[in-house]
């Protein structure tokens, strides 16, 4: 299987060359030539395997020019159970109301994007050398909080890489900035910006398609590649996991097989919720996608709005900092296969999304999109609302963008009366994000976020992740604050690593 740049359906390469540039230097985004099949069969298979297998059978159907024997070895490796605290790597927790929360935060940071960062760098250095790729890859990060940790955790000192990582500096919880700035590994440096994530995600996409910046590196043996959901090998792990909740929930007796689900995701970069429509156009069936926003909601009023995104609105900084985006460029893959793979029209509004802050979808492509999606958003108060009403009603505690999702897909099903049972993907332990969820339960805040992990467990009853609890006392290794414009100047301190 082929792989083309959203701006550029000429350019085809394999998926090796996919994970390995990371971008396409147009500075389109790779994507399948065809989306595989998942038959009736398939997924019947798939009953019978753990989440191991389920991931390597998921990644076969795209990763073609890797060997089953390699995946295998990938995700034994990636998904080990003492790092996932045990085989049920993704676990389904049922509620009431039709909610089925699929928990993806059981990995070594406490977040969702473990479940494809864990892999990565398996996926990355076999495709280095399956490219015959021989300078360091030189991996950017920008993150709104969870990626950047686990990239950094994923990459410390894996060979053949370094790993750099931006975060808005007033823009993650002091856990997650703890979490980056403590990060050991010879080869990670990590960077805050004075600014917010759009400017370190659009900052680091002209770094990969700046020809003079790369032919310098090249000149020192070093080459560009990304850990963001812009490269392939990040968002091709993630849709196993929505493959796997339907088989967990069929196993369960919650669905029979051939039904329908909805799938509910608290999206930012719209890469997580993507995964999921991948999933359906395999052939899981899938009725609804509801993308649910916090107050940054572009993409509620995108979905709402009849296919208008208009980045050109105040930014907020909100309790759910990782959907604390206003450029999502997921999108753009979305795009591409609503379009027909038309490369001309992704070129285009992309180039208006980067001139003026907006565009307009032609009247038949939205149709195409309202045909899976519906959206919706809440607010920091109504996100502590729905934290607190699931402690006290279903005893079931949700980091604060889970909560977004859950406040939203209640919002959708009272509105739609569609009960159809729906997967909602929690995103992040709520210890991650401490703070907030003691402040939504009515308890006491402490100045020390990892004493406030303490002040958590003993409201709940539950025990903090030990990944989390571990950062007591652990002093931070970086403390560098630069402004947005100069994020290109810090590519000097990747090299010297």
């Amino acid at each position: 299987m082929d792989y083309v740049s959203t701006r550029n359906a000429g350019l085809r390469v394999s998926a090796a060359k996919a994970i390995a540039t990371g971008i396409a230097p147009d500075g389109g985004l790779f994507c399948p030539t065809e989306i595989p099949s998942l038959t009736k069969a398939d997924l019947d298979a798939l009953l019978g395997m753990d989440y191991k297998a389920r991931a390597a059978f998921i990644l076969g159907k795209y990763l073609t020019d890797f060997t089953a024997e390699e995946l295998q070895d990938f995700t034994q490796k990636a998904y080990a159970d003492e790092k996932f605290g045990g085989p049920n790597t993704a676990p389904v927790v049922d509620l009431k109301d039709g909610k089925h929360i699929l928990e993806l935060w059981h990995g070594p940071t406490c977040a969702f994007k473990d479940m494809a960062l864990q892999m990565l760098p398996h996926l990355l250095t076999a495709s280095l050398k399956k490219t015959g790729e021989t300078r360091t890859a030189c991996i950017l990060v920008a993150t709104s909080g969870d990626t950047g940790k686990a990239a950094l955790e994923g990459f410390a000192d894996v060979p053949g890489t370094k790993i750099m990582v931006y975060y808005p500096v007033d823009g993650v919880s002091p856990m997650q900035k703890l979490q980056m700035t403590t990060q050991k590994g010879d080869n990670v440096e990590v960077v805050a910006i004075h600014g917010n994530f759009d400017d370190a995600q659009s900052a680091v996409k002209r770094i990969f398609t700046d020809k003079a910046t790369a032919e310098k590196m090249d000149a020192q043996g070093l080459m560009f590649s990304s850990a963001n959901s812009i490269n392939w090998g990040r968002l091709a792990p993630q849709i196993a996991y929505y493959v796997s909740a339907y088989c967990d929930m069929v196993n369960a007796g919650t669905i029979q097989m051939g039904d329908k689900i909805n799938i509910c995701v608290p999206t930012g970069n719209f890469g997580n919720i993507l995964a999921g429509y991948f999933a359906k156009q395999m052939g899981l069936p899938v009725h609804k996608f509801i993308c649910a926003s916090n107050r940054n909601n572009v993409l509620t009023d995108f979905f709402k709005n009849q296919g208008t995104y208009d980045r050109n609105r105040p930014f907020y900084t909100t309790d759910s900092p990782s959907m604390d985006i206003l450029i999502s460029s997921n999108l753009e893959r979305l795009l591409f296969y609503i379009s027909g793979q038309n490369d001309k029209v992704v070129s285009d509004l992309m180039g208006q999304l980067s001139r003026d802050g907006r565009y307009s979808l032609a009247k038949e492509l939205f149709e195409k999109i309202a045909e899976d999606f519906d959206a919706g958003y809440c607010d920091d108060v109504q996100t502590a609302e729905t934290i607190r009403k699931l402690w006290d009603e279903e005893h079931y505690l949700a980091d604060t963008h889970t909560a977004v999702a859950v406040r939203v897909y209640e919002n959708y099903r009272r509105t739609t009366l569609d009960k159809t049972p729906t997967v909602i993907a929690s995103t992040a332990s709520p210890f991650k994000f401490c703070r907030a969820v003691v402040e939504a339960l009515g308890g006491k805040l402490e100045r020390d976020d990892v004493t406030q992990l303490d002040v958590l467990s003993q409201m709940t009853g539950m025990e903090a992740p030990a990944p989390l609890a571990a950062l007591a006392g652990k002093q931070p290794r970086f403390d560098r604050v630069v402004p947005k414009e100069g994020i290109l100047d810090t590519i000097d301190l990747l090299v010297k690593l």
